[in-house]
C-alpha cells in the first residue's frame, strides 16, 4: 500500500504547539438552511489556511460521525490561531458573523471548540503500519526505537531535543 510506513514510528513537533478541536453537531436534520451553510463554511477556511502556511495551521483532518463533524487541527501557536479567528481579511470571522445572524442560539446546529496548548514532553504518540497521520503530518516522523521505544522515552526525547 502506498504511503504506509511499515515500522514503529513516532512524531514530534519542534517546540510548543496547539491542538485545536472544532466541531459541528446537526441537532435538527430538517433544518438544512441552518446547518448546511455552517458545514460548508469549514472547507474553504481549511483551504485558505493550507494555502497560507504563515497563518500557522500545521495540519487539519476532518472526521464524520453523524450527527457530528469534527476537525482536528494542529497550530504552530495560540497567537496564530487567535489572529486567524479575529482577522477580518480571512474567512473565519465573516463566517462566524453569518452563523450568529442566521442561527445564533436557535438550537438547529451546535458548534463547539476546545483548545489545548502543548509543550514538549507533554505528549507522546506511536504509529505502526500507518501512513503519516495526525501529529505525524503536522510534525516530523521519527523511528520509535532506542530512547523512543517507550512512551516515557518519547516524552523525554522531546524535552532534550535528541
Amino acid at each position: 500500500m502506498a504511503g504506509i510506513i511499515d515500522r514503529r514510528v513516532c512524531a514530534e513537533i519542534d517546540g510548543p504547539f496547539v491542538l485545536f478541536l472544532i466541531g459541528v453537531r446537526i441537532n435538527r436534520l430538517l433544518a438544512i438552511n441552518s446547518w448546511l451553510p455552517t458545514v460548508r463554511a469549514m472547507r474553504p477556511m481549511i483551504v485558505e489556511l493550507m494555502q497560507q502556511p504563515e497563518l500557522g495551521l500545521l495540519h487539519a483532518r476532518t472526521h464524520f460521525g453523524f450527527p457530528d463533524i469534527l476537525l482536528v487541527q494542529y497550530w504552530r501557536s495560540y497567537d496564530h490561531l487567535e489572529a486567524y479567528a479575529a482577522a477580518r481579511e480571512h474567512l473565519h470571522l465573516p463566517a462566524w458573523q453569518r452563523f450568529n445572524k442566521a442561527v445564533g442560539s436557535n438550537g438547529d446546529v451546535g458548534i463547539w471548540h476546545e483548545t489545548y496548548l502543548i509543550n514538549p514532553g507533554q505528549y507522546e504518540n506511536v504509529y505502526n503500519n500507518m501512513p503519516a497521520y495526525g501529529l505525524g503530518v503536522a510534525g516530523t516522523i521519527l523511528d520509535a526505537t532506542g530512547p523512543r521505544a517507550r512512551a516515557s522515552g518519547r516524552r523525554k526525547a522531546q524535552i532534550s531535543g535528541e
